[in-house]
């Protein structure tokens, strides 16, 4: 995978960068791990109850990223597997590479 993969798949918003996911919960370890159709594929350890997953997701990509873990939020796709999230003042560019 490479930032010209990835990049394709961000949207710029005037807020930050809209990642699409699908997430896999229950997996053996959190990590990004493919593209899948239009979604970035994202692995996640916590299991997908009472929003463990989303909370683990904003989590995993703020770290990724280096913004606060707060501002990053799940903007479509609560209780579905494909999600957009929002990452705060990060550009597309910025979020590709940091997400490799």
């Amino acid at each position: 995978m490479t930032v010209e993969e990835i990049i394709p798949l961000l949207r710029k918003n005037d807020r930050g960068t809209l990642v699409p996911c699908h997430v896999q919960p229950r997996a053996s370890k959190t990590a990004v791990s493919g593209i899948y159709g239009n979604f970035l594929k994202i692995t996640l350890n916590a299991p997908p109850v009472d929003g463990k997953a989303n909370a683990a997701l904003c989590e995993f990509l703020a770290k990724k990223c280096g913004v606060p873990k707060p501002s990053v939020c799940v903007v479509s796709g609560d209780t579905s597997r494909d999600k957009t999230v929002l990452i705060p003042n990060v550009t597309p560019e910025d979020a590709a590479q940091a997400l490799l």
